[in-house]
């Protein structure tokens, strides 16, 4: 069923497609409807003002008894979830809301209508959303320069409306592209290749204390292990950083001396090493040629933050004058002081950053890139980028000031690193997001914090519901994780169905291969779901942290397949009373929920026109193998720090008593993931002939032959409803078994040499 009604106010309501979203919109809101072909499920909303100024807080109107989610900045560099049904439950720093409106009077047959906000920006200023006691939405604008003043904004806030909630959110981003056109859509960015290798991460296993001996020990443990790692960050600990005594009262985080500001764009005196001549050398060139040519890696990638350092760049540091860093001091909003206080802020607040000249910054960037290059780097984790809102004083406001330094990073990018090298990091907010042209990866929730607890739970749910926002904008990062560790298995299923990239930073020696080969095929590649991981359609407002009541669900699609992710996050999340993290259930309890074939939104589209609705789903982490009617669902109950992943792969009936299902790499987390094309031919229109049991005769001639192509080793599965007559690969016969009782074919693919390689698998049914 399609709606085409349209935005509009009546009787001071905002009324979204026959449902009344907001009462009482005051007089000086306006909607600005959306004009052009399809595009009646959109408008702006903006306002106008008695008074001219840098920073305005005005209600939109009273929102009360609709589900809705959302994504807020608890802290300045990151987003975290919250679910809620009335104004006063939405947080400072909202930058996305999604809420659901059903039909009260014609009951469950009309459908369930999705309308997202997107608070923008427009030209120097920012809106955000956050809530009252009066339940009032309110819009909170502002530029972060007191000099740069406004009395009104037409389009601050987007809506947009429709009946699938995934497509809604996706045509609201691209809807602002068309009318902002300071950003790209994550489809139109080039993917950096890494994403489909296994990486390793030097962070937690050394954080700053990172040296070239360790780089080459970490390669190496994990290469001769089985699971070699093809991608490698180098992070924060090789640059060339103030020298200074250690200040009793400076504030640091895993070696992280937070005032310490850039002096060189070389690497420091861990990663320098002198030739046999005694002359000195680029250490950072030899450790990535050793990285490259002993261990194979294929990318590697320097950090840096987008200040230069944590505390930017000295200022008239020898050979850096040129830049014309100046100290700085940063204001942060009002909205970031109203949610958690942050320990780099408190130093940044004492000490100063030296913030680069916006006019010479992509000089900087240049330079820095230029030489990393040089040595043979690929790319950059540009880390920390929200600390540039906080310094658009008097250089114009925090929008101009981000949108300058994010133009000249991805400029220099474009010119050093052909692959689009680019990950961004603590940079979850919206002035940068609408900047962003060009990079294409982003971390997608707070860091992975291997010694804390709480945090294990509240980082899946965490990067599940941001995706729903941040995958509009670049494939989302799922950060680092340890392969020896109580939690390491969640991390590993959560990621295998997230359609990120997998990387971990185990300390060298310190390692669970049996794991890590569950993720990683011997040629040191992953196998990657093809979209960024979402909470499926009924968890999108729940809430699977602090509900008690709900498991998460994260859906995303294979070539062939839907898979289906489900996790026990309960027990801790962020607190707004405290305002951090806390376990609020130091027991929580053992969930049951319900798993179908469509909890993978897009099933329909790869299953094909002429499918029954009838699936094979495949439980990875019990084995079992269902066939799942149409409209069925399959229950299961987890505990905290559960999981268990679903492959669902829609039947193909061949004829009326012989259907045939892939399933994949029955061993790894992303079974699916490994089957690349598929090809059925039908070999004779004469019909099997079938004994009173519905069994087909062995003695048959063949009916089908189905083709796969298969990337990875171990051991192969698919569902046949009739023992096969033969397999092969490579065209060789080979052994299989069969278990009658589910319909599951085995057999098995060797270890090939040849990177990437794909088998090629027949079954004659």
């Amino acid at each position: 069923m399609t709606i085409t009604s349209s935005i509009s106010v009546q009787n001071d309501n905002l009324v979204v497609q026959g449902k009344t979203i907001l009462t009482k919109i005051p007089d000086n809101v306006i909607l600005t409807p959306v004009t052009g072909a399809g595009s009646d499920s959109g408008a702006f909303i903006g306002a106008t003002f008695e008074q001219s100024k840098s920073l305005h807080v005005f209600p939109i109107g009273v929102l009360e008894g609709l589900r809705f989610m959302c994504c807020f900045r608890f802290k300045l560099w990151w987003m975290t979830q919250r679910m809620g049904t009335c104004g006063k439950d939405i947080p400072l720093e909202t930058q996305f809301m999604l809420l659901e409106s059903k039909d009260e009077v014609n009951g469950d047959d009309a459908p369930t209508v999705y309308t997202v906000f997107l608070p923008l920006l427009e030209g120097q200023f920012r809106a955000v959303l956050q809530g009252n006691e009066k339940n009032e939405i309110e819009i909170c604008l502002e530029s972060g320069d007191k000099a740069v003043e406004t009395s009104q904004g037409t389009h601050l806030v987007y809506v947009h409306a429709g009946t699938n909630p995934f497509e809604v959110i996706t045509q609201s981003v691209k809807a602002a592209e068309r009318h902002m056109q300071t950003f790209h859509h994550r489809e139109k960015k080039k993917m950096p290749s890494f994403l489909d290798w296994f990486g390793w991460c030097t962070w937690d296993a050394f954080y700053t204390d990172v040296t070239a001996e360790g780089v080459d020990e970490g390669l190496r443990s994990l290469s001769e292990g089985g699971t070699p790692p093809r991608f490698l960050i180098i992070d924060d600990g090789w640059q060339q950083i103030e020298n200074k005594e250690k200040d009793a009262n400076a504030v640091v985080q895993e070696g992280a001396q937070f005032a310490t500001r850039l002096v060189g764009i070389k690497e420091n005196a861990k990663f320098q090493k002198n030739d046999p001549k005694d002359t000195q050398v680029s250490g950072l060139k030899s450790v990535v040629d050793n990285a490259k040519q002993r261990h194979n890696v294929k990318q590697v990638y320097a950090w840096h933050a987008l200040a230069g350092y944590w505390g930017g760049v000295k200022p008239a540091a020898s050979g850096m004058e040129h830049y014309d860093s100046a100290l700085a001091y940063p204001v942060q909003s009002p909205g970031v002081l109203g949610n958690q206080p942050d320990i780099v802020m408190d130093s940044l607040a004492v000490h100063g950053l030296g913030l680069v000249n916006p006019k010479k910054v992509f000089n900087f960037y240049n330079e820095l890139h230029s030489y990393l290059a040089s040595c043979g780097i690929d790319g950059v984790k540009v880390d920390v980028q929200n600390i540039i809102e906080t310094l658009g004083a008097g250089l114009g406001g925090r929008v101009s000031l981000t949108r300058s330094y994010h133009q000249a990073l991805e400029a220099s990018i474009a010119r050093n690193f052909k692959d689009n090298g680019c990950i961004s990091c603590m940079c979850h907010n919206t002035d940068g997001l609408y900047s962003a042209k060009q990079t294409a990866i982003i971390r997608a929730s707070d860091d992975y914090y291997p010694r804390d607890p709480a945090s294990h739970t509240i980082h899946i749910a965490s990067v599940a519901y941001n995706t729903l926002f941040l995958g509009e904008f670049m494939q989302p990062d799922w950060d680092m994780f340890h392969s020896l560790h109580p939690t390491a298995e969640y991390h590993a299923a959560a990621r295998a169905v997230g359609g990120c990239a997998i990387y971990v930073s185990d300390k060298p020696g310190n390692h669970n291969f049996d794991l890590l080969r569950k993720l990683v095929l011997p040629d040191g590649s992953v196998l990657r779901a093809n979209l960024p991981g979402r909470p499926t359609r009924d968890c999108l407002f729940a809430d699977p942290a602090r509900d008690g009541t709900s498991l998460l669900k994260i859906w995303n699609m294979n070539k062939f397949t839907g898979i289906v992710g489900v996790f026990n996050c309960q027990g801790a999340g962020w607190c707004k009373d405290i305002k951090k993290n806390r376990i609020h259930d130091t027991s929580p309890g053992t969930l049951t929920g319900m798993v179908r074939a469509d909890d993978a939104d897009l099933i329909s589209e790869v299953a094909g026109p002429d499918w029954s609705g009838d699936s094979i789903v495949y439980a990875y982490k019990s084995g079992e193998l269902v066939r799942l009617p149409k409209g069925a669902s399959i229950p299961l109950t987890l505990k905290v720090l559960e999981y268990e992943l679903f492959h669902i792969s829609p039947l193909k009936e061949i004829t009326a008593s012989i259907s045939f299902a892939p399933i994949g790499l029955l061993d790894m987390f992303n079974s699916s993931g490994a089957i690349q094309s598929m090809d059925i031919t039908t070999v004779t229109d004469e019909k099997p002939e079938v004994s009173s049991s519905s069994v087909v005769s062995e003695n048959r001639s063949p009916t089908a032959l189905i083709s796969l192509s298969v990337r990875g080793c171990g051991r192969f599965g698919a569902y046949s409803s009739q023992r096969p007559l033969r397999c092969a690969v490579e065209s060789t016969e080979t052994e299989f078994n069969y278990d009658a009782e589910v319909g599951l074919v085995t057999l098995n693919l060797p270890v090939t040499k040849e990177e990437m390689f794909r088998w090629h698998v027949e079954i004659q049914v």
